[in-house]
């Protein structure tokens, strides 16, 4: 038995999220049944973590387990040819038995991105938040700053708790601005359910107006979603990588507004 570790990118719009749900469109689902195409096996893959209906991956990071004997190359050509264009398959290769995407996983970066202006913006309306006031980047990342470390972060997660801690490690946090295009970039070794989109709304209101920078450092202190800003639309977010035994290296990736493929 072979275990095959997969680099996933897909376009979440017209997905119901990951997860396989009955009666839906799913990632899940829709991968599964590719690969089982290709290897005549019934296919259940393990994921670094489920994205929410709409989310966005550039660098999903998936595994299965399969008896089959095509080299591990040339399942990217081969899953490709059964996945429908919104998903698709970057890298492929054999990794050991024991390794698990999500249980192995050592952090993640998420990017999300927004577009400020009167005008919304046609072509990009399915991957940016239109933020139609002015905003203050350079607040902003004041404010993002008391974040960082290792932090107790039930405030910016959906329906607390459901996890068994809500305890993570923020190591990177920085915004960017290019025109309109404004974007966060942020990484931590775990993420809570709507915790990037709850930070992001929190961080909104500090960049426009409505609150001081301070503000953030008390919400976290407080343990209080209700305390916290909205949580900002799905469409903006993407997953950007997933990190296992390498070191994460942003760089000069973070600069970059662009949807990053290679």
């Amino acid at each position: 038995m072979r275990n095959i570790k997969l680099l996933v990118s897909y376009d979440g719009t017209d997905f119901a999220g990951w997860q396989t749900q009955p009666g839906r469109r799913t990632v899940q689902e829709t991968l599964e049944k590719a690969i089982a195409a290709v290897t005549q096996e019934t296919i259940r893959c393990q994921v670094s973590g489920r994205t929410d209906a709409g989310v966005h991956a550039l660098g999903q990071v998936v595994n299965f387990y399969t008896t089959s004997k095509l080299p591990a190359e040339q399942f990217v050509r081969a899953i490709n040819a059964y996945l429908p264009p919104d998903v698709v398959v970057r890298q492929a290769a054999d990794v050991p038995q024991s390794f698990d995407a999500n249980r192995d996983a050592r952090g993640k970066w998420y990017r999300y991105y927004m577009h400020v202006g009167l005008v919304r913006p046609v072509f990009l309306r399915r991957y940016v938040w239109h933020v139609p006031w002015r905003l203050d980047v350079s607040e902003m990342q004041a404010a993002g700053q008391c974040l960082l470390g290792r932090h107790d972060f039930r405030s910016f997660e959906t329906e607390w708790p459901n996890r068994m801690s809500s305890v993570r490690t923020i190591t990177y946090l920085q915004w960017r601005q290019q025109g309109a295009l404004v974007w966060l970039d942020i990484a931590a070794d775990g993420f809570l359910y709507n915790m990037v989109r709850a930070i992001v709304g929190t961080l909104v209101n500090v960049g426009r107006g409505y609150w001081p920078a301070e503000r953030v450092g008390e919400i976290v202190r407080a343990q209080d979603r209700r305390l916290a800003g909205p949580t900002a639309p799905a469409h903006g977010l993407m997953l950007m990588r997933v990190w296992y035994d390498e070191e994460l290296d942003i760089g000069s990736e973070a600069e970059l507004p662009i949807f990053l493929e290679d």
